[in-house]
């Protein structure tokens, strides 16, 4: 039997179901407690989604010490990394060894310092048992293994203030994407999942890899770029298992974000491609999405593309990829960011007036401007090697520069008008006809 406080607690605890200070109080006190039968079958009784993260993670580590490992799975958060932690626990005692290593390696990937010795020890020694007999290295992530794919090592966290600009932008991202990760609690009590599609669009080289890649950084999720060349095979069939294969990995590493550039190579209109094949690719890409049996839940799944209208307009569908956003040229703000970016750690003269270039930038996108800085330091190099001297970039590099460079979002910008104007029945270009208004083009 409990003891008399945990005793009372758990009639508080019955009587006020819904209390979570009362259940906070009694997964405390019932901590150091022995004979908690009575407790634990009051514990699975509640719904875990009723009751804040600290609540969820005190009865997560009580019911570890218990012995109810599924229950611990149902109630710990994963917010902090000490749920991390006991998320691990409970997957190696359930004997789920990848989705163990998986666990951790979210844990320390939030807090170096959540390491533990005897984890790093059962975790290497249950993978030296494996086929691969690799040692785990959580300084690297190494994928699960999934035939005919193996995802790249992850690159260096992005987070959105390395991303200049895009405010607008960001501030769809964040209430789209972005919050259902970071308060999953909430959302969940709304019956709202997080991940599912979205899609990014705009003029070649206004940031749309670079966003996704942030994006991913916010929401401390894996980032995977999935190479079109290494879905796309000769041999019919084998580009939708390998599509296929994707998915199964991403499923194994949630949180993930799974991002594939210019996807109207593998999502193009049906009636627009060359053979079965293609549309049979496309098919095979819904259903992996939201198709019968496809659990996608903590997987985000972001596409991005030049060209919106050549997309089969089925992945537009709620469940797919039914959010769309427009990544826009940059405006002045972010024009001037760029420019201050590129042009840092650069030898640079005084006489540069970046508001006057700002100005003459319009319609600039971000690798213009790059390009722009880079063609005026070849200038700079040249003078240097006539001169003899360093010749820093200077105004006079960057005027010829601007004559030489042309800003390449005019002839998608004329593309975009047509659509916007005579296809705009779904109202996907609507943000594109407000830039364009703003924008006076």
């Amino acid at each position: 039997m409990p003891s008399d406080d945990v005793a009372d607690l758990l009639d508080a605890a019955v009587s006020s179901p819904s209390s979570g200070p009362i259940l906070r109080s009694l997964a405390r006190a019932a901590h150091h407690a022995s004979g908690l039968k009575p407790v634990i079958d009051h514990i699975e009784g509640l719904q875990p989604l009723a009751f804040d993260h600290a609540t969820r993670r005190l009865v997560a580590a009580l019911l570890l010490r218990e012995e109810h490992p599924r229950s611990v799975l149902a109630w710990v958060p994963e917010e902090l990394a000490e749920d991390w932690i006991l998320r691990t626990r409970a997957l190696l005692t359930l004997d789920q060894h990848n989705e163990a290593v998986m666990a951790y390696r979210h844990a320390v990937a939030i807090d170096a310092g959540a390491r533990t010795e005897d984890l790093d020890r059962e975790l290497t020694l249950r993978d030296q048992q494996t086929s691969t007999a690799q040692i785990l290295n959580f300084e690297r992530p190494r994928p699960v293994e999934v035939p005919g794919w193996n995802f790249p090592a992850a690159r260096e966290l992005v987070r959105f203030a390395d991303v200049a600009g895009l405010d607008e932008v960001k501030t769809q991202i964040v209430r789209k994407i972005i919050r259902p990760f970071r308060e999953k609690g909430l959302f969940d009590r709304f019956r709202r999942k997080a991940g599912g599609g979205v899609l990014l669009y705009g003029p070649p080289g206004c940031g749309k890899t670079l966003l996704a890649r942030a994006t991913a950084g916010e929401c401390a999720a894996r980032f995977f770029s999935v190479a079109i060349p290494d879905i796309l095979d000769m041999y019919i069939g084998e580009s939708e298992k390998r599509l296929a294969n994707v998915f199964a990995e991403a499923r194994s590493s949630r949180p993930t974000v799974l991002f594939f550039d210019e996807i109207e190579a593998i999502g193009a209109r049906r009636r627009f491609s060359e053979s079965d094949s293609k549309a049979s690719l496309v098919s095979t890409f819904l259903n992996e999405m939201d198709g019968v049996g496809a659990n996608n839940e903590g997987i985000l799944v972001l596409g991005a593309t030049n060209v919106p209208w050549a997309v089969d307009p089925a992945f537009r569908r709620p469940g797919r990829f039914d959010r769309t956003v427009f990544v826009a040229p940059p405006d002045q703000v972010a024009r001037r960011a760029i420019l201050e970016l590129s042009l840092r750690d650069r030898p640079v003269a005084n006489d540069i007036d970046l508001g006057s270039i700002v100005q003459r930038t319009a319609g600039f996108s971000g690798a213009d401007l790059v390009n722009l800085v880079e063609t005026a330091a070849d200038l700079a190099i040249e003078a240097s090697v006539s001169e003899g001297d360093l010749c820093p970039i200077s105004s006079r590099e960057l005027a010829k520069a601007l004559r030489e460079v042309k800003p390449s979002t005019s002839e998608w910008l004329t593309t975009a008008r047509n659509y916007a104007k005579f296809s705009n029945e779904s109202g996907l270009y609507n943000e594109v006809v407000e830039f364009l208004n703003r924008h006076a083009r």
